[in-house]
């Protein structure tokens, strides 16, 4: 009877338990640090929202002027019993009505970046707040370009062309349009007018809102949508590559795995296939409808009072150099940090590293770091910035003594701590942290409040002092969880600042990094835009799955198509003892992205395996070490020209339209196309570009196209672009014991064709183009202080 009642308990409990989720979701129950969806704010019916209509007034000269905004709200007509919600123009509401607008005139302007940017800003209100210089550009400010644009009146408007395109503004309907070179329009701003009798569906125009929650205002900067126009960036997005049809809301979060919607990397940046990008200038949230609501639509809804928005003209390659010219370009990391980095949660002492490096080094996996995740302190996971003295004898002879076998240190910590930590008590009272609106914590942790100098400067002296031990790098890990309720010694709320502090976190880090070490590297997990400036950043918690894989792949691939050339991932995944099989697999593909790790539940070392997969991580590790000049330059190439190491297919090819269509597959730089095995299978379906390509594993050539190809024993399709020079150098245990004086050529040629590729040593990182013909160099960058050894396939 007992065993019945409890059974029947624990049935009531699970009920209860559901119903209650759903009442939270019906009732829209927000949880602590769910990203902030603004869309809803668009979409109330106590809300007033206003309409951009006309321009007051334009000066062509300064490029600047007012936009006339009309009043509406939401009203409920009904047709053969459907309710719906349809702006509907409203009077004033204010008293007394001598003192406030009717129909608000607003500025608006047009500024000149350069020959293929443009920048757009516009205002909802007053701005008292003095101008600021911005973290996420370079220097602070955008540059002004007064050359490259020519002013012309049109018929109706304004018009301003450059070398690359044209902008119009018109004056009734207001609209912005841009154009490309030829004329074809690439997207204007929408009016209200232009759904009119179109749709009955009702489409919120170019418009800004006025809550009527607390009088606050937020943007939307409406532009059309073309048939077959498809949408990418956004950051480390995990969902579909191409965000067409998508909502995209941007707030850090701590995602939790790499298979939902959220993102540890929102980036404010995206691009389009019919030749334009965008940046959102702001930190605030911001949630793009990229026409899933309406088929025609991009509502950029961005939750700041004052529009600043920089539009590029261009191809793929064009738009992410122009955007990484405005908030910054990747700095060269350190060779050693090319190498492979070998991690487990969590090695605890002196003895765990000493052993895993010797086992390495005894089971000839190349390496060259060794990370201690959260079990270096006395206790695990409460950062107090000193290695456990009972588990490290001496932190500093471990460092030279790894060094010295070639093995860099990486250590874990993050930006939180727990009331039962050492500097708790300390940071609260010296106000280092982020505090609430009664002064007190909003959490029960202390987070380092990064907008204070004081703060920044305790941090980088606790950071500091493991950097002069000896250590490497730092894993700049979480940084999500900024308190969006919290006051920030900047003055402002976590509405602008939780976004921000990604970035902040990152600079701070890789900042005392590079004054310590010369080094500019830091391991990151968050980022916003602006965080490409730090490298790297890795992709968060994967499952165990072959679906996490894939996902990982999208959101690496995403990440890269917003201005973030380095990226890795753990590999095998994070969350459980990895799956043999899927852990070869994953393998192939992280030692074929930019920076190559394995990280997550014990155990990771290969050698706890079978002896098999013990041979295959061998092999797979050994390409990349053997691939370390390919790796290199292409790194440096990135570092130039603002590209992703993991590239999606549509950079090198944005003239193929099944380049736009590809998700699972990439481009390793601008020569080597990979196809990860996302099942337990041989050989897969593969997309090749425009040419030919020949396999990097058997040599044998495919044309462009469909086609199924077998991987080889590394465990992934890799193919060579025909035409390719590939520089190799012999393998080593670490890239210290590398020799660069001695480089293997290898040429993916057919017989007579001439080849060519990218090489840079480590000693001068000047990147130099180099051509072979048959079984010679044209042309040597470096006059005989480099021995080449050419090798040629000789494909028919």
């Amino acid at each position: 009877m007992k065993r019945r009642y409890l059974s029947m308990l624990l049935s009531l409990t699970v009920v209860m338990t559901v119903n209650f989720k759903a009442l939270a979701q019906l009732q829209g129950m927000h949880l602590l640090n769910e990203p902030i969806d603004i869309s809803t704010d668009f979409k109330d019916f106590k809300n007033t929202y206003y309409l951009a209509d006309s321009l007051a007034n334009f000066d062509p000269v300064t490029a600047t002027g007012k936009i006339v905004y009309k009043r509406y709200m939401y009203k409920t007509p009904l047709a053969f019993n459907n309710m719906m919600g349809a702006l509907t123009a409203v009077p004033a509401n204010e008293f007394p009505s001598t003192e406030y607008e009717i129909a608000p005139t607003l500025p608006f302007s047009i500024q000149f970046v350069s020959a293929r940017t443009v920048r757009i800003r516009a205002l909802s209100g007053p701005q008292f707040k003095p101008e600021q210089e911005s973290l996420m550009l370079v220097n602070g400010k955008a540059p002004v370009d007064t050359k490259s644009w020519k002013y012309s009146p049109v018929k109706g408007g304004y018009q301003y062309t450059s070398a690359y395109g044209s902008v119009t503004i018109l004056t009734k309907p207001w609209h912005v349009e841009f154009r490309d070179a030829t004329g074809k329009l690439l997207t204007k701003t929408i009016h209200d007018k232009d759904n009119a009798g179109v749709d009955f569906t009702p489409v919120m125009p170019f418009s800004y809102v006025r809550r009527a929650s607390d009088y606050s205002r937020s943007m939307n900067a409406v532009f059309s949508l073309s048939p077959g126009e498809k949408i990418f960036g956004c950051g480390e997005s995990f969902t579909g590559l191409d965000k067409r049809g998508q909502k995209v809301v941007l707030w850090a979060d701590d995602a939790n795995g790499v298979q939902n919607e959220t993102m540890y990397k929102p980036i404010p940046f995206f691009m389009s296939n019919r030749g334009y990008g965008m940046f959102m200038h702001t930190s605030t949230p911001i949630t793009c409808d990229f026409g899933k609501y309406f088929g025609g639509v991009n509502s950029l809804m961005i939750g700041d009072d004052e529009l600043d928005l920089f539009v590029f003209l261009g191809e793929p390659k064009d738009i992410l150099d122009e955007y990484t010219n405005l908030t910054g370009k990747a700095s060269m990391p350190p060779l050693w940090s090319f190498g492979f980095w070998m991690s487990r949660i969590t090695y605890l002492s002196e003895k765990d590293g000493r052993d895993i490096a010797a086992k390495l080094r005894e089971n000839r996996i190349p390496a060259d770091v060794i990370h201690y995740d959260t079990g270096w302190f006395s206790t695990d996971w409460r950062v107090d910035y000193k290695f456990a003295p009972d588990r490290f004898t001496d932190p500093a002879k471990l460092m030279s003594d790894l060094k010295k076998d070639g093995f860099h240190v990486s250590l874990w910590q993050l930006p939180y701590f727990t009331p039962k930590n050492i500097y708790f008590n300390d940071l609260v009272k010296n106000d280092l942290v982020v505090k609430d609106g009664k002064g007190n914590l909003p959490y029960e942790d202390a987070v380092l409040d990064f907008s204070n100098p004081a703060t920044v400067t305790w941090y980088q002296d606790k950071i500091a002092g493991l950097l002069k031990l000896g250590v490497g790098a730092i894993k700049v890990d979480f940084g999500e969880a900024a308190p969006n309720n919290g006051l920030y010694h900047s003055g402002r709320t976590g509405f602008y600042e939780h976004n921000l502090y990604p970035l902040r976190y990152n600079k701070t880090v890789a900042d005392i990094t590079k004054k310590v070490t010369g080094d500019n590297i830091i391991w990151a997990r968050s980022a916003w835009a602006g965080s490409q400036r730090y490298p790297l950043h890795w992709g968060g918690d994967a499952a165990n799955t072959n679906t996490a894989m894939a996902a990982e792949l999208r959101g690496g691939l995403s990440f890269g198509l917003s201005g973030f050339s380095f990226w890795s991932h753990d590999i095998g995944g994070f969350v459980r003892k990895s799956p043999e099989n899927l852990y070869a697999r994953w393998a192939a593909f992280g030692m074929l992205t930019s920076h190559s790790r394995a990280h997550g539940a014990p155990p990771k070392e290969p050698w706890a395996y079978s002896p098999e997969f013990l041979n295959t991580f061998r092999l797979t590790d050994e390409m990349r070490y053997k691939l370390m000049p390919y790796i290199y330059a292409q790194a440096k190439d990135c570092t130039e020209r603002g590209l992703p190491m993991v590239r999606a297919l549509f950079v090198e090819y944005p003239r193929d339209p099944g380049a736009w269509l590809t998700d699972d597959e990439y481009l390793f730089g601008s020569d080597m196309l990979v196809a990860p095995l996302f099942e337990e299978v041989k050989e897969r379906e593969v997309y090749l570009p425009t040419g030919n390509w020949i396999d990097y594993q058997t040599g044998k050539t495919y044309k462009s196209g469909w086609h199924t190809i077998a991987a080889g024993s590394v465990q992934a399709v890799i193919l060579v672009r025909e035409g390719a020079v590939i520089p190799h150098i012999k393998l080593a245990q670490s890239t210290l014991q590398m020799d660069w004086s001695n480089i293997q050529l290898v040429g993916y040629t057919t017989k007579g064709q001439k080849g060519s590729g990218l090489i840079c040593l480590p000693s001068d990182n000047v990147l130099h183009r180099i051509n072979t013909s048959g079984s010679s160099i044209v042309n040597d960058p470096y006059a005989g202080k480099v021995k080449w050894q050419i090798k040629s396939y000789q494909n028919k």
